[in-house]
C-alpha cells in the first residue's frame, strides 16, 4: 500500500484530496492515458513523489511553463527545479518516467526497424530528441535485414549546431558491420525544416557510403512541431 492509500485524517481537505486522487486513478485504470488532461497525467506521477498535499495546482504550473507532459518530462532537473514546489526527487522521478518511456519505445525499434512504416522509428527519435535543448545527431546502424545493430548519439552541440564528421560516421558504420543507416537530429527550435547545410552534409555522407556499401535511408530530423525526411522531401 502506497502512501498516498493510507486512511487520512478527518480534515476535509485531506478528505477530498485522497477522495480526487482515488477517483483520477480509477479514470487512469478505466480509460488509460487518453481519458487524462495533460495537467491530470501529471498529477498521477506526483501522487507518489508529493503524497502529502494537492498537486493539481504544480501540475498545472508545469504544462504552463513548459507546454506538454512530454516537454515537462523532457526538462533538464535544473529547469524542473526553478518551479515552485519541484525539489529534487521530483524532478528525478520525471526523468525516471522519461527514461522509462526512451526504453519502451527504443525496444518497439530494436524488435525491427520496417522501412515500410515509420511509425516506430519516429516515435522513438521523437521520444529521444525532439524537447532536447541542444542538437544532438544521432545514427541507427542496421543489418542487411533492416534490424538495428545499434542507436548512438554520436555528437553533441550547441542550441543550434552540432558538429557532424562523415569520415567518423561511416568509420563506425564499418565496425559494426552495418548495411545502412538512418541519420537523425533534432531542432531545440521545434521547427524541423532541414538547413542548407542539414542537406549537404548528408549527401556527403551519402557519398562517402555508396561506395563502401553502407546504405543512407534517411535523415530524420525531429522537432517540438513534428518531424521532416530528407528523403521523403527528395533531397537525398
Amino acid at each position: 500500500m502506497s502512501s498516498d492509500d493510507l486512511p487520512g485524517k478527518d480534515a476535509s481537505g485531506e478528505d477530498h484530496r485522497r477522495g480526487h486522487r482515488s477517483r483520477l486513478k480509477d479514470r487512469f485504470a478505466r480509460a488509460g492515458r487518453a481519458g487524462l488532461a495533460d495537467y491530470e497525467f501529471l498529477e498521477l506521477i506526483l501522487f507518489r513523489s508529493i503524497p502529502q498535499r494537492d498537486v493539481k495546482p504544480l501540475a498545472k504550473d508545469l504544462i504552463a511553463r513548459f507546454g506538454s507532459v512530454a516537454e515537462v518530462l523532457g526538462a533538464p532537473i535544473a529547469r524542473l527545479r526553478e518551479v515552485e514546489g519541484v525539489g529534487e526527487s521530483t524532478a528525478l522521478d520525471f526523468k525516471i518516467v522519461e527514461a522509462a518511456g526512451h526504453e519502451l519505445a527504443k525496444g518497439a525499434v530494436g524488435k525491427r526497424v520496417q522501412l515500410g512504416s515509420w511509425s516506430a522509428v519516429i516515435d522513438y527519435c521523437r521520444a529521444a530528441m525532439a524537447f532536447a535543448e541542444k542538437e544532438q545527431f544521432r545514427i541507427l546502424f542496421l543489418d542487411k535485414r533492416n534490424g538495428l545493430l545499434a542507436d548512438e548519439v554520436q555528437q553533441t552541440g550547441t542550441v543550434d549546431h552540432t558538429p557532424v564528421y562523415p569520415r567518423e560516421v561511416m568509420k563506425r558504420a564499418l565496425e559494426l558491420s552495418a548495411s545502412a543507416i538512418i541519420l537523425v537530429h533534432n531542432h531545440p527550435s521545434g521547427d524541423p525544416t532541414p538547413s542548407e547545410a542539414d542537406v549537404r552534409m548528408t549527401r556527403e555522407i551519402a557519398d562517402i557510403a555508396k561506395p563502401l556499401g553502407v546504405v543512407v535511408h534517411d535523415h530524420i530530423i525531429v522537432g517540438r512541431n513534428g518531424h521532416s525526411s530528407l528523403r521523403g522531401l527528395r533531397l537525398i
